[in-house]
């Protein structure tokens, strides 16, 4: 399907170089929905300054040399420049046909598909996974969905927290309680609580902390009874981690688990070639890297350590040694790392060591996907009333046990599993979709009343949306349309329809920017005009036969995209609710 942005855009570009010349060929044309037309394109004002010439004058130039036969069926300048485009029906109607029989709703595949690393989640092994694991597993399952679905080619890793000091700690605690009770205590999925007794014989018994001292160092060693127990150790962390995976509704499995340990092999190596391209360098006993651009107090250069004086590695080096292995081993060409607003100096100078290395060279590319944090109805850190993180899981509790009432009250006519699986798909989504609707890189208050309203931009209201069309279908008693031409006649179905063709062009928008609220944005402006639509076109009970199944075939579409944008979020859209 073309995008009639897509298509004016080129038509545009091409008069503004005949009218011009080639110097001008980047000129955007300033392109937008407009109320006087379908769109409208403003180029012409500051291709007129560019020039010197008035922009109405401009804009005619334009228009004498602009070819959109089939495209538009008028074409007129208004105002002191501007050029108002209304796109041709039996055009419209023809993509929208297009779009529907092709199964791909407007989704064209990418021109250059790429090999991308995601990197989110990243939660700590013996720690359960809380509310501040939320954003980054989300907003990182959302982009890698919406990169599939353009046909690159996506390689998701979860970079645990599976190595270091910690695990000392934690296999003596496993020791002291018996390897086979603490498996038991363990696989009841309260991690917590195990590493906190951990922690807490650590920091009160000194005899305790210089045993765990020495497991380290046996485990650094490859001391073969300490690995297994560490294997234990991580086997079920791994088992907790992807049961909040299922229930979250998130893509990541144990195959995408790459954490700090697979990483640790390769740290000599990457050592020594960054010491002989002489990027590293001693500096108070410990092996620094200096990237340029970076400096602290009194503009000293800044250090990026990569090896500790005690001789032990830490997360710089392990970062860089992850950059490597995904450029050079998994042959990636752009790297996502979905990761929190406060490490945004960190990768910064990870990339840029990467970069001065060469193994960070074009056309492949680094980017940080930086987010800000949840908070509480008091602007803080969202907590519980104790001051603890919130638990992921137990987040997930209240969202469906919430979801479940305003389920019932809103249709107490569902049977108990329909009820139930509504629910858990209601619950689950309202979180994702609250935290994926608002720009990542700000900080959003959790509002559960906002977020499982069916008002406003909420997913309860684009699934009910979902599912109220498709009751349509079945209070008709007949199938979905496929393949039925569509007549425009009315304005609101040809809001809609415009609407339906921008979709491919919001996804490629989020892939680009790798910002998901604007698919979300893009929901909610779909969901709206067809509301409108519904409310001034009858459908079931329209004028003809064939009118009623053109606006069938709106419907079902509208469906079709609803469903297809959601689930590209993650989230389900229940056929009843």
């Amino acid at each position: 399907m073309a995008d009639p942005v897509h298509a004016l855009s080129r038509a545009l570009k091409a008069a503004i170089v005949a009218a011009f010349g080639d110097e001008h060929a980047a000129t955007d044309p300033s392109l937008r929905r407009s109320n006087h037309a379908d769109y409208q394109a403003n180029a012409a004002m500051a291709l007129g300054k560019r020039l010197g010439k008035p922009p109405r004058e401009v804009a005619a130039a334009i228009v004498a040399a602009l070819d959109v036969s089939g495209i538009c069926r008028k074409v007129e300048i208004a105002g002191p420049g501007f050029v108002n485009l209304t796109l041709d029906d039996a055009y419209l109607a023809r993509e929208l046909a297009d779009t529907a029989q092709g199964g791909r709703l407007g989704i064209a595949p990418a021109a250059r598909p790429e090999t991308v690393v995601v990197d989110y989640s990243g939660p700590n092994a013996a720690k359960e996974m809380h509310v501040g694991h939320l954003r980054s597993t989300i907003i990182g399952d959302a982009i890698a969905r919406v990169l599939e679905a353009l046909g690159h080619r996506v390689i998701r890793q979860n970079h645990l927290g599976d190595w270091g000091t910690p695990f000392g700690m934690l296999i003596e605690h496993m020791l002291d309680l018996g390897e086979d009770a603490a498996a038991k205590e363990l696989s009841v999925g309260d991690l917590n609580a195990f590493y906190k007794q951990a922690r807490a014989k650590f920091d009160g018994d000194p005899a305790f902390a210089e045993r765990s001292r020495l497991r380290v160092v046996r485990l650094q060693g490859g001391d073969e009874p300490t690995l297994a127990l560490w294997r234990r150790l991580v086997r079920e962390s791994t088992r907790y981690f992807e049961a909040v995976y299922r229930r979250l509704g998130v893509t990541l499995t144990e195959a995408d688990f790459a954490g700090e340990s697979f990483y640790n092999p390769m740290l000599p190596d990457v050592i020594a070639e960054l010491s002989g391209k002489g990027l590293a360098r001693e500096s108070e006993g410990a092996l620094c890297v200096f990237p340029a651009g970076f400096t602290g107090k009194g503009d000293e250069p800044l250090p990026l350590i990569v090896r500790k004086q005690d001789g032990g590695y830490g997360y710089p080096t392990t970062d860089l040694a992850a950059v490597r292995h995904r450029l050079r081993t998994l042959g990636a060409e752009r790297l996502v790392y979905v990761v929190g607003a406060t490490q945004s100096q960190h990768l910064a100078m990870v990339f840029a060591t990467a970069r001065e290395a060469g193994w960070l060279a074009p056309p492949a590319r680094a980017e940080h996907v930086a987010f800000g944090s949840v908070l509480g109805a008091d602007k803080k850190m969202f907590k519980t009333r104790s001051g603890d993180s919130v638990k992921l899981s137990d987040l997930l509790d209240e969202a469906v046990e919430r979801a479940s009432k305003v389920v019932r009250e809103k249709n107490p006519e569902l049977d108990a599993a329909a009820a139930d699986a509504v629910a858990r798909a209601v619950g689950v989504g309202a979180v994702k979709y609250a935290d994926l609707s608002s720009d990542r890189i700000k900080d959003y208050v959790f509002d559960w009343d906002r977020m499982l309203a069916f008002e406003g931009n909420t997913a309860p209201y684009l699934m009910y949306a979902h599912a109220r069309i498709r009751s349509i279908f079945r209070k008709a008693g007949v199938a979905s349309p496929r393949g039925a031409g569509v007549a425009l006649g009315e304005p609101a179905e040809r809001a809609l329809a415009l609407e339906l063709l921008r979709f491919g062009a919001v996804l490629e928008d989020v892939a680009a920017t790798l910002e998901p609220h604007r698919l979300c944005g893009y929901l909610f402006e779909l969901a709206g005009s067809f509301t409108t639509f519904y409310e001034r076109c009858p459908v079931l009970r329209a004028d003809s036969e064939e009118v009623r199944r053109s606006r069938l075939a709106l419907c079902d579409l509208t469906a079709e995209v609803l469903a297809k944008g959601l689930g590209l979020l993650g989230i389900e859209a229940p056929e009843r609710m």
